[in-house]
């Protein structure tokens, strides 16, 4: 089976590109790009932009799934699939797990 390549483009410049965070991470880290401040993330859903759009080759896809960090701390991402035919920005959704839990997202945070 040949590599498989997914192409990223950044929407607006200075955005970080998804980083592996440790050698053998299975998944890439992506960033939260807020140049106009942070948000405040409660029960609700929160889509949180990250300014990148994806393009997933036809035949597989590409999957958000919570950090084990934000996890830990009540903060969670909702699973999400990316399909082959989607090329808007990539956003990931955050909401906490009880209603006194509240986190910051700030321009840059790993999400």
């Amino acid at each position: 089976m040949s590599d498989v390549v997914v192409r990223v483009k950044r929407l607006h410049e200075g955005v970080p590109l998804p980083v592996r965070a440790t050698e053998h991470a299975s998944g890439f880290d992506i960033h939260a790009w807020l140049p106009d401040g942070p948000l405040e993330v409660g029960q609700f859903p929160v889509p949180i932009p990250t300014g990148l759009a994806i393009e997933v080759p036809p035949g597989f896809d590409a999957q958000v799934r919570p950090r084990s960090g934000l996890a830990r701390r009540g903060v969670l991402a909702t699973f999400g699939t990316i399909d082959a035919d989607y090329r808007g920005e990539l956003l990931v959704t955050l909401y906490t797990v009880a209603p006194d839990v509240r986190h910051t997202v700030r321009d840059g945070d790993r999400i």
